[in-house]
């Protein structure tokens, strides 16, 4: 498939970022946020990410050299971000590319930054061969993956009782990973997979034949691995068939943008995990408060807050290492950075493996139900944390060629 004149088109577009007023002559950081600004995953990630990197680049401050953001909208496809990743690259100097939601996307983005040397920064992909098999010395996924919702959610409900699965699952790295992280779990816990009905991305709407497969499978739970608007008219059609009165549903990767898109009077009751939600102490809600002044009508979930912390760390790197040397190389960069603790408001102290993997705790979280929320966002009640080394896969299961034996 040949990358589109629409998301050529859309890499053009730029942002400005940092102060204005700049003497001729400063170093100049490149920035290009590309990720989903039009279809099933524009709300979990799009124009609220570019503005939470614009917020990282604020935060920042003018430290010496420039920093200009781009934008682009990859339509989850993964020759259409090759193609911009590339051009960017080559034609305009992009130094860092950040969010690239879409794990099939991200692995073919990755890619172009090892071949180049330049930086991906991922917030918003979750396959866990961004960090194992395909892991790269480019490439930092910030704070979640679907080993995390396996671990977290997965492992909640089977502890629950939820010990037979059906999966619906998305057609593509994603959906697969996510399939698989919680197989493994299910199955370690004694647990068993009734089967699965994977479904084209990003071209269904209608899960009504899978939602049937599902209820005449004699499982207990409904897992699903897909997300954005997938997970949301999933579980729409899903309580319409009345499978919640036979299954559990199981969202593997539900963001608070979905909840709130859903409304608590057809979500409430859901568990899911998220390594970021705004209420969670006084540092997320000051955050927040940033994030939505500038995008008022879609909160900030964990991967917007992962592309404002990503970014955010990799400028306080430029600044310790010196644009001019930061320049020359992605893979110095990035090592730089694993060797720096991570610090913000979003996530608080954390730090970067070598796998490139960010290591953050994550939060079990049920959605509260119309009588318990206090205002609009007002829509998680924590049910357990899960400790950062815990919610990333052991060093030793990855299959990453840069971990030591």
């Amino acid at each position: 498939m040949q990358a589109t004149r629409r998301g050529l088109l859309a890499a053009t577009a730029v942002t400005a970022a940092a102060p204005r007023a700049r003497a001729q002559g400063r170093p100049k950081i490149r920035i290009g946020v590309l990720n989903d600004q039009s279809g099933t995953y524009r709300d979990t990630t799009g124009l609220t990410s570019i503005a939470c990197v614009q917020q990282a680049v604020q935060d920042f401050g003018d430290r010496g050299f420039e920093v200009e953001v781009l934008r682009a909208d990859h339509q989850n496809r993964p020759d259409t971000g090759a193609t911009i990743a590339r051009q960017w690259i080559d034609r305009d100097g992009v130094d860092v590319i950040a969010d690239v939601p879409t794990s099939s996307v991200a692995l073919a983005v990755g890619e172009v930054c090892r071949q180049k040397d330049r930086i991906h920064l991922n917030a918003s992909a979750t396959a866990v061969a961004l960090t194992g098999e395909q892991c790269s010395p480019n490439t930092i996924v910030w704070s979640f993956d679907t080993y995390m919702m396996a671990a977290s959610t997965g492992g909640a409900v089977v502890k629950a009782g939820g010990d037979s699965w059906f999966f619906v699952t998305a057609d593509y790295a994603f959906g697969h990973s996510l399939e698989q992280q919680t197989t493994l779990k299910v199955t370690a816990a004694g647990g068993t997979v009734k089967g699965s009905a994977r479904y084209p991305f990003p071209d269904t709407t209608d899960f009504s034949a899978f939602i049937t497969r599902a209820m005449s499978s004699g499982a207990k739970v409904l897992g699903l691995a897909n997300a954005g608007l997938d997970t949301v008219n999933s579980v729409k059609q899903a309580k319409e068939f009345g499978l919640d009165r036979r299954m559990r549903i199981a969202p593997l990767l539900m963001f608070l943008t979905d909840v709130h898109a859903l409304g608590l009077d057809t979500a409430q009751g859901l568990v899911l995990t998220e390594s970021f939600y705004w209420d969670l102490n006084d540092r997320t809600r000051a955050f927040a408060r940033k994030i939505v002044a500038r995008t008022p009508n879609n909160w900030p979930n964990q991967a917007h807050a992962s592309a404002y912390s990503s970014v955010l760390h990799y400028l306080k790197t430029v600044a310790d290492m010196g644009p001019e040397e930061a320049k020359r190389s992605g893979a110095a960069t990035v090592a730089r950075m694993k060797a720096m603790p991570t610090e913000d408001d979003a996530f608080g102290r954390g730090r970067i493996r070598e796998d490139g993997r960010g290591i953050f705790p994550a939060y079990l979280f049920q959605v509260k139900t119309p009588a318990e929320s206090k205002g609009e966002w007002d829509l998680y009640k924590l049910l357990s944390t899960l400790p950062a080394e815990e919610a990333a896969r052991p060093l030793a299961e990855t299959g990453c060629r840069m971990v030591r034996s």
